[in-house]
């Protein structure tokens, strides 16, 4: 259903996979997709087409910039991460925004990202309150101390995902920024799913993929989604 694109990004260029509904992108709602440390993987390409699917214009950033690790590597995959340039990151970020705007004519986007994407989204959300109306962080890490977000700044609604058995972003960790989106009187609501592991929603890793708790994600997110970008 998509296709590998570029677009201009603050004086460079960024890359991703774009996927558009039947119809076409003019008047549509947008999601921007940010991966997990492994890049931009076929699993979050079939995201991406399951978005569109939904009828969302999606467009998953390539932040590695056409690398990709093996899923039997997360020591390379995390090499690369800490690695990540983070000027260069939210320049694509930002740049993947105002390409979907442009795309679909609306003012307001949605991101959705994984692990390391789901600490992007609340830095893009934070970087980009006037574009970014909803986020999506599933299990999401920030590891890199520049990119801490600047929560005051956050505009858009948050709609989070943790995992009981998580050891990156622990449901410890989940309660303490929601308590402390609560306390700056962010729009925010967390989940807890019990008995499942970081990673649960990646279909493509069946060591830690829990089907169940990956549909509920999944029907969790579409319909905020749709709600905050309608």
């Amino acid at each position: 259903m998509g296709e590998r694109i570029e677009f201009p990004s603050d004086g460079t260029t960024g890359r991703g996979y774009l996927a558009v509904p039947d119809g076409g992108a003019e008047g549509r709602p947008g999601v921007i997709v940010i991966q997990e440390w492994w890049g931009l993987v076929p699993h979050i390409e079939r995201t991406t087409d399951r978005l569109a699917a939904a009828g969302f214009v999606a467009l998953a950033v390539d932040l590695y910039d056409g690398t990709t690790v093996p899923l039997t590597e997360p020591d390379d995959a995390a090499k690369e991460m800490m690695a990540l340039e983070m000027a260069g990151a939210a320049r694509s970020l930002s740049g993947a925004v105002d390409e979907l705007r442009r795309r679909t004519g609306r003012d307001h986007v949605g991101v959705l990202g994984f692990c390391m994407g789901g600490g992007l989204a609340l830095v893009l959300a934070c970087q980009r309150p006037d574009a970014v109306a909803a986020v999506v962080p599933c299990y999401g890490v920030i590891p890199w101390p520049d990119a801490q977000p600047e929560y005051a700044a956050l505009d858009g609604a948050v709609l989070g995902h943790a995992a009981e058995r998580d050891g990156f972003f622990t449901p410890a960790a989940a309660a303490e920024l929601e308590a402390t989106l609560t306390g700056l009187g962010k729009d925010v609501t967390f989940h807890l799913y019990p008995g499942v592991d970081h990673a649960f929603f990646n279909d493509d890793r069946p060591e830690v993929y829990d089907a169940e708790a990956a549909e509920l994600l999944w029907e969790r997110s579409v319909a905020f989604l749709r709600e905050r970008l309608a």
